[in-house]
């Protein structure tokens, strides 16, 4: 059962902005989704995934602003 998991550890590059490794786990999740053969809304998903990203990149922005 364990053996149909796989963890996959994020890059160096991806740990130094968080939007980089939330793009990468929604389209990971969007892709499961799509594919468990349960109903799914693809486009409220779609859209909850981009404001969750303009947030985190925004919020990254502000960071890097001197």
């Amino acid at each position: 059962m364990t053996d149909d998991i796989a963890i996959k550890p994020l890059s160096t590059s991806d740990l130094s902005r968080p939007s980089t490794a939330f793009m990468r786990y929604c389209e990971e999740e969007l892709e499961r989704r799509k594919n468990n053969g349960e109903e799914f809304d693809e486009s409220a998903f779609l859209e909850a995934m981009q404001l969750a990203m303009s947030r985190l990149e925004m919020l990254e922005d502000e960071e890097l602003a001197p």
